[in-house]
């Protein structure tokens, strides 16, 4: 138990937790935890059992019983691999694509017992690491860290029947991206809004930017990536501007696209025009509402 204690707590303090067995209870055992100065947690007699360890080591045994080992180090073997999958099997089974592990630095030795899981770095802020681990199919597809996020969207709009490329998305360039995973092919107008919020929960309390961008249909037969969507279909942009099941995000850009759609696109485009930069030979993209023509 010292050894345990010491590797996972060092020299911090920490309060060990038994029941009321009767090897627990024996006064040697009370004399030993005295003398070497361990704080033990009052257990209180006849108290239903919460210690969430006994789930798991339920969920061991009943492992063990599948591998059937009959070697001490099959059976080493069997219980260390058990207990590796017992975490993230559950996490996969509910759906999960990720996990986040959160270190606090006075706890920064427990990550290697993390990475035997799987867990690798994946940033670190002042007193804490974040370790991640990918849980879904294919290569790892997880963001790296920043501290500033920059997302982007396509609404694709067919001006020739008022409908709208509506995605579904499985987790939350606009051109790539639309092509990748609808099948649709498009082609970039103009840049309609941009979003932005700081101290995103999603972007590990950083800073999120996300451009929304018009874009023009070349293709409509919808092929999408089942990694990437739920649904996805062509959608009349007047009823997609007028239904409450969809994110407010989303049903101001209806509003707005049915607007320029009715009005005219260069009432709401944000239009893009390349400027030299002040260094030399360097350009850079200027975004704005487009200037009135001069007579």
């Amino acid at each position: 138990m010292l050894p345990s204690a010491e590797k996972l707590y060092g020299d911090e303090d920490f309060v060990f937790q038994h029941d009321l067995a009767p090897a627990h209870s024996a006064k040697t055992t009370g004399k030993w935890f005295t003398d070497h100065g361990i704080t033990v947690l009052n257990w209180p007699a006849n108290s239903p059992d919460l210690n969430p360890i006994e789930n798991l080591w339920d969920i061991v045994k009943r492992k063990l019983r599948d591998a059937r080992p009959n070697t001490l180090d099959e059976l080493k073997a069997a219980i260390e691999a058990s207990w590796a999958s017992i975490t993230p099997h559950r996490w996969r089974s509910d759906g999960r694509v990720a996990a986040w592990l959160h270190v606090p630095i006075a706890l920064s030795r427990l990550s290697a017992a993390a990475a035997r899981l799987g867990f690798s770095f994946h940033h670190a802020r002042r007193d804490e690491a974040v370790l991640s681990l990918w849980l879904g199919p294919g290569e790892d597809r997880l963001p790296a860290f920043a501290t500033h996020q920059v997302g982007v969207a396509g609404a694709v709009v067919d001006e020739s029947n008022g409908k709208v490329l509506v995605v579904q998305d499985r987790n939350k360039t606009a051109v790539r991206e639309v092509f990748e995973e609808t099948g649709v092919r498009s082609q970039f107008c103009s840049l309609l809004s941009v979003r932005q919020q700081h101290n995103h929960p999603g972007a590990f309390g950083m800073s999120d930017m996300y451009l929304i961008c018009r874009l023009s249909p070349l293709s409509f037969r919808i092929d999408f990536c089942t990694q990437e969507c739920l649904r996805c279909e062509w959608l009349d942009l007047t009823e997609l501007a007028k239904t409450s099941e969809t994110t407010p995000i989303t049903s101001r850009v209806a509003r707005l696209l049915l607007y320029g759609l009715e009005n005219g696109f260069q009432n709401i485009d944000l239009t893009m025009e390349q400027m030299p930069a002040v260094y030399s030979g360097r350009f850079y993209q200027l975004y704005h509402r487009r200037l009135p023509e001069t007579p």
